[in-house]
């Protein structure tokens, strides 16, 4: 199992001013509003891969209610590492989908127990710190963990991305990828996108064998 050095409880709040809404986790903007449109158009490329599903990540659960609401999903599991993150969800959200289950649950420690073949597809984008995005010897030990957990023709969904480069993470595992343009304009304040106007790739990761 690997061991990796996060900060056990952070500093999370729910920023809403101007009508602009953040989630921010110790300091940085960990998802904004103005995604609603890319997560939810990548929820539904997501699920047009079967009915079960597992989610890495709920932020401010705009692909969780998105994929939970789809009428073919029949059961659509959510990890999150920060219990906080998910009072916030609930506050806002007190009556969820029955086919929604949310687990408070660390993904790195939880994939080595995910049953093989048992989603048809994952959606991932949790809030990971800097050094654990860049490691490869993490990400090499990981993926193949989600790709068995992937029925054979399921997919996998990331966060999009800004710039038409595939997420180097995933690329080794997988023989086939699917890629959509969108457009996008994120907030005048938002830090953490490549540019804060133009296209956006969608990137869907399929498991062929």
């Amino acid at each position: 199992m690997p061991k990796t050095d996060q900060n056990e409880n952070p500093e999370i709040a729910l920023v809403e001013t101007d009508g602009e809404v953040s989630l921010i986790i110790d300091d940085e903007q960990a998802m904004q509003g103005w995604e609603h449109e890319l997560m939810c158009e990548s929820a539904d490329l997501l699920c047009t891969f079967g009915s079960q599903f597992l989610e890495v990540g709920l932020g401010l659960g705009i692909s969780a209610l998105r994929i939970a609401g789809n009428p073919a999903t029949r059961h659509h599991v959510v990890l999150e590492k920060y219990e906080r993150v998910i009072d916030l969800f609930q506050r806002r959200h007190p009556v969820l989908p029955p086919t929604l289950e949310i687990v408070h649950a660390d993904f790195f420690e939880h994939v080595h127990h995910l049953e093989p073949a048992s989603f048809d597809g994952i959606f991932f984008d949790p809030h990971v710190p800097q050094h654990l995005r860049e490691d490869e010897a993490l990400w090499n030990e990981v993926v193949p963990l989600l790709v068995r957990a992937l029925r054979v023709g399921g997919a996998l969904v990331p966060c999009f991305s800004s710039y038409p480069v595939l997420r180097w993470q995933f690329v080794p595992f997988f023989d086939r990828v699917i890629v959509e343009r969108r457009p996008f304009a994120a907030y005048a304040s938002t830090n953490y996108m490549f540019r804060n106007e133009g296209d956006a790739f969608i990137q869907c990761f399929i498991r062929t064998k």
